[in-house]
């Protein structure tokens, strides 16, 4: 994914994103002509907004949390109390919550909600229709849905989009939609999504998003493991998928293809327009029964994890999951109700994956603000026409979006002539530095900041389109201290969010009155963090409590025991500390820890991040060691990649280019470096790499061999999950060649298991 921001003359596409696999491209030479610094340098005349941005209202005041909890305390489970409610909200004392268990991973189970006796662990439980009812009452008329039709927006107020979700409903229950059975949605988020989602949780079924990427057999798998009576598909192309493996899935019933006109007619495959016609004469009665008997402490969605580690594991989420984690989770961040002002967000990441589901899903759902949909190509090109048209007011990008608008601002930005450089590096730096005081509680302005604001901050985010935007998000995997403190210098700070599939969405999030570089930010409100075994250094397992954690995984009893202890807190996997101040900073993953044949225990995440930051050029790193004697590194260039297959390319992205040309290279492949060919880029990679190693604490934690290798890695390689994440165990096996060879004819000493336990 890359982004330009476009001169005077070419104002009307400021930006251009494209993706990497399922997220990057490269842009051609010709959309790449001008930066942040074309843009910094305007006349000052040429600025005027209707709205002011965001940055230049007041901070809200800190968000009342529940304090994390000290390293290795402990939490007994809340006893269920009666609680005041409106007639149509379940009471928690009505639900039996002291006969049930905290976990269940049956499909019809239920489970004590882990309520608590004041505050926002206090609210009472409420089913997802019910929620949904209370903002179709609050805000019925309200603009919930804008979908683009040409150049026209299709919108549905909020009374249309409940109506048209029974309507799915009751075409479900007409298809034969079983109670506990899934609805499997596969495809690009849009009106349709949101509506068979939530259409199958009123029917008494479970919505199951599945992967855009998934191939046939990830599919099986899925629809398999959720006996899916029902599956939603987008296209021909995914429509093929599911035709591949239908005759291997004997509980579906029908199939709806709710784009294009079908390519074919086959029995019980339907178009979206004949679906929502199927349930006419479904009386509301049967449907309202259903809806009756719905439980906030019953299941209503899967989501099923990427593989990184292995099979997929289906997450139960209940309508209380689900409710609680939307009310405390805007509540945090200060979401605005409909009544006061519109949240505006852009859907466009998938919707399989719990923070889209959560952000573009529920959240608006809860707060009454309104979701327009990005094209299917968002992440090829067409997401920052998309934002400049919509201006959001919160969105979110994974890392690996930030990280290539960053790429690609800073390599256009160098082709920019002597002053717009001096004048964008002079703001850069007053941002950051300004900015870097605001977190620490120094809210003066200095004269040189509102400056570089009028010159600078502020056109910037107009040409992005986020300059309406209060809350940028980034989430779902690391991100790197450089790509903050870019985007911080140009004063759009970035909020981090911390949390699982198994959490719901978020546990910890930053916010403007509580945020410190490279943290998760702090605790949400009504939860509770424990750092589990904690070492000197107060680094241990982090550990969750609140109504966000999940029920269980679906028939996986051992899988759910693994992840849930006996007092019932959900042990992440992740290693990570507080702060003196209860800011909590990830420091590593269990199951990635590198424990070396000596017994040190190295997380490899901080020494790959801290190499990417010093060589521009690398665009992955992954380190080896694990029962080894001595520590390696696979590396990858950064490369264009393959706009509809997403297959990395040889060719040398602009700024990989630039990195090489700085010292005197003339490689424009990644073919002309790899295998030793490029004196001088090897040579700046292994400067790199003595630098880092500088830093280690010990000679077990220096790398002593590295490679790069042919290819970067990519969600069709194999070697990136979904969510753009490592899977490690994968690329072990598909490199074991050259790792091998970084340990011929060492002998490796045995080594004890991880004595990190993940209880």
């Amino acid at each position: 994914m890359h982004l330009t921001l476009l001169s005077e003359t070419t104002m009307t596409a400021a930006a251009v994103m494209e993706p990497t696999g399922e997220y990057l491209q490269s842009c051609s030479p010709e959309e790449c002509d001008v930066s942040v610094i074309d843009v910094a340098v305007e006349s000052p005349a040429n600025d005027s907004s209707e709205e002011e941005c965001s940055s230049e209202r007041e901070e809200e005041a800190d968000t009342e949390m529940t304090p994390a909890l000290q390293s290795g305390s402990s939490v007994s489970t809340q006893e269920s109390k009666p609680v005041t409610a409106n007639a149509d909200v379940l009471r928690p004392d009505t639900l039996n919550l002291n006969e049930l268990k905290l976990c269940t991973t049956k499909e019809d189970g239920e489970v004590k909600l882990r309520m608590g006796d004041s505050g926002q662990a206090a609210e009472p439980a409420i089913t997802v229709n019910q929620m949904f009812l209370q903002t179709v009452e609050q805000y019925g008329d309200q603009v919930a849905l804008a979908s683009k039709d040409g150049d026209n927006w299709n919108r549905l107020t909020y009374k249309e989009y409940y109506q048209r979700c029974r309507t799915a409903a009751k075409s479900f229950l007409k298809l034969g939609l079983e109670r506990y059975h899934g609805v499997g949605i596969l495809g690009f988020n849009s009106p349709e999504w949101f509506i068979a989602d939530i259409g199958a949780i009123l029917a008494g079924g479970f919505a199951v998003g599945i992967y855009t990427t998934n191939s046939p057999e990830a599919c099986q798998y899925v629809a398999e493991n959720c006996k899916a009576n029902v599956l939603v598909v987008e296209n021909h192309k995914q429509l093929q998928k599911i035709l591949q493996i239908q005759d291997k899935l004997p509980h579906v019933k029908a199939i709806i293809q709710y784009k294009d006109a079908l390519k074919e007619k086959k029995p019980n495959l339907y178009t979206w327009a004949e679906f929502m016609e199927m349930g006419t004469d479904v009386p509301d009665s049967q449907l309202d029964e259903i809806i009756a008997s719905q439980k906030p402490n019953q299941c209503c969605t899967l989501i099923y994890t990427s593989g990184t580690t292995g099979q997929p594991k289906g997450v139960m989420l209940s309508h209380d999951n689900i409710t609680w984690t939307a009310s405390a989770t805007g509540k945090t961040v200060k979401l605005k109700h409909a009544c006061e002002a519109q949240e505006v967000v852009v859907s466009y990441l998938p919707l399989s994956h719990i923070a889209a589901q959560m952000i573009d899903i529920w959240l608006p759902i809860k707060y009454g603000g309104v979701i327009y949909f990005a094209q299917p190509d968002a992440l090829k090109g067409s997401l920052a026409i998309t934002l400049k048209e919509v201006r959001p007011t919160a969105f979110m990008g994974v890392p690996r979006v930030w990280e290539k608008m960053q790429e690609k601002m800073k390599s256009v930005g160098a082709k920019s002539s002597t002053v717009q450089r001096r004048v964008a590096s002079w703001a850069k730096d007053v941002g950051l530095q300004t900015n870097l005081n605001k977190m620490h509680g120094n809210s003066s302005l200095p004269f040189s900041y509102r400056l570089a604001k009028k010159l600078v901050f502020k056109k910037v985010r107009k040409a992005l389109g986020l300059d309406r935007c209060t809350k940028c998000y980034t989430g779902a995997a690391p991100i790197t201290k450089d790509t903050l403190e870019f985007f911080l210098s140009l004063d759009i700070p970035l909020y981090e969010l911390y949390g699982m599939s198994e959490s719901t969405g978020p546990h910890t999030i930053s916010i403007p009155s509580a945020h410190r570089l490279t943290s998760c930010g702090k605790v949400i409100s009504g939860c509770e963090t424990k750092i589990f075994s904690p070492d000197s250094e107060g680094n241990g397992e982090i550990c969750f409590w609140g109504r966000h954690v999940f029920m269980g995984y679906l028939n996986m009893e051992d899988k759910t025991e693994e992840s849930l202890d006996s007092d019932g807190w959900l042990h992440s996997g992740d290693l990570g500390k507080h702060d003196k101040e209860g800011f909590l900073f990830i420091t590593g993953r269990i199951k990635e820890l590198i424990i070396t044949a000596g017994g040190e225990n190295i997380p490899p995440v901080p020494t790959e991040d801290a190499l990417k930051e010093l060589l521009p050029v690398i665009s992955n790193a992954m380190l080896i060691g694990d029962k080894k004697k001595f520590l390696s590194m696979l590396l990858t260039l950064k490369c264009n990649v393959n706009p509809d297959s997403g297959e990395p390319e040889d060719e040398l992205t602009p700024e990989a280019i630039e990195f090489c040309q700085k010292l005197g290279s003339k490689a424009l492949k990644v073919s002309d470096i790899v295998g030793g060919k490029d004196r001088a880029v090897h040579k700046a990679i292994q400067e790199g790499i003595d630098r880092v190693n500088e830093q280690a604490s010990s000679n077990a934690q220096k790398i002593q061999k590295w490679t790069i290798l042919e290819k970067d890695f990519s969600l069709p390689g194999g070697e990136l999950g979904p969510t753009m994440k490592l899977k490690r165990p994968v690329v072990m096996k598909m490199y074991k060649d050259q790792i091998d060879n970084f340990y011929k004819d060492v002998i490796t000493p045995t080594v004890p298991e991880n004595p990190l336990s993940t209880k």
